[in-house]
C-alpha cells in the first residue's frame, strides 16, 4: 500500500506566451474527479472569450485516476502532453487547465505539445511540492491542567496534532508515522507517567513539509 505521494503545495496559475498565442495554466488540488471538472468548468466561465481550456488531472494516492481533455485541439497535441508532465513529476490530486487563446498564427502539432506542456511545467513550478504521508492517527485524553503542556511536548517531537477537542476532559488528536508508533507510545508513557495512553482511531493522509 502507498505510504506517501506528491501533490501541489497550493494553487496558482503561470503564463506563457507562444508566437502570440497566450497559454494561461491553472494549477490546483482536488482529491476527487467532480472537484478537478469543477476546476475545468470555472476556468471556462471565467476566462470566456478564449478558444480552449485544455485540461488534466491525476486522482488518488496511487494515482489510479487520470484523465486528459484537448478541448478542440488536434487530438493528442494538449491534454495527453499535459497528463504526461504531471506524471513526470509523480503529482497526484492535482488538476491542471490551460487556457488559450489564440493569436493568429499556427503552431503545429509539436509546436502545441512543446506549449501546452511548457505551460504545465511553469504553473507547477509557481505552486511548488509537497508530501503527503499515511499516519497512524491517536486519540490522547487529558485533563486541562495537563492538556496544555503534553500538547506542547508532542508538538516538540514532530508528532502532528491534528487538533484538540475541549469537553470535560481535553482529547488530543494526534498523528505519527506507522513506523514510529512504538516509540511514540513509549514517550507517551514517560510524558503521562503512566496516567494516559494513546488511543489508536484508524489512519489519516497529512502534509508533510512544502519540497
Amino acid at each position: 500500500m502507498t505510504a506517501a505521494y506528491l501533490t501541489v503545495a497550493h494553487a496558482g496559475t503561470a503564463e506563457i506566451e507562444v508566437r502570440r498565442s497566450r497559454f494561461l495554466a491553472r494549477v490546483e488540488r482536488v482529491e476527487t474527479e467532480a472537484a478537478a471538472r469543477a476546476v475545468v468548468e470555472a476556468a471556462r466561465k471565467e476566462h470566456w472569450d478564449a478558444r480552449h481550456h485544455c485540461s488534466a488531472f491525476v486522482l488518488g494516492p496511487d494515482a489510479g485516476v487520470q484523465r486528459a481533455n484537448d478541448d478542440g485541439e488536434p487530438s493528442g497535441t494538449a491534454g495527453a502532453p499535459m497528463l504526461e508532465v504531471l506524471r513526470g513529476r509523480e503529482l497526484s490530486d492535482v488538476v491542471v487547465v490551460v487556457t488559450r487563446w489564440f493569436g493568429g498564427v499556427l503552431l503545429g502539432a509539436g509546436g502545441l505539445v512543446r506549449a501546452y506542456s511548457d505551460a504545465v511545467r511553469a504553473g507547477l513550478d509557481e505552486v511548488g511540492v509537497r508530501r503527503r504521508l499515511l499516519m497512524s492517527r491517536f486519540d490522547l485524553v487529558a485533563d486541562h491542567a495537563d492538556a496544555a503542556r503534553w500538547e506542547a511536548d508532542l508538538r516538540g517531537r514532530d508528532v502532528t496534532v491534528l487538533g484538540v477537542d475541549h469537553a470535560e476532559r481535553a482529547t488530543l488528536h494526534l498523528a505519527v508515522p506507522a513506523g514510529e508508533v512504538g516509540a511514540f507510545e513509549a514517550h507517551v508513557a514517560a510524558l503521562t507517567g503512566g496516567r494516559a495512553a494513546p488511543a489508536p482511531v484508524g489512519e489519516t493522509w497529512v502534509d508533510g513539509p512544502r519540497g
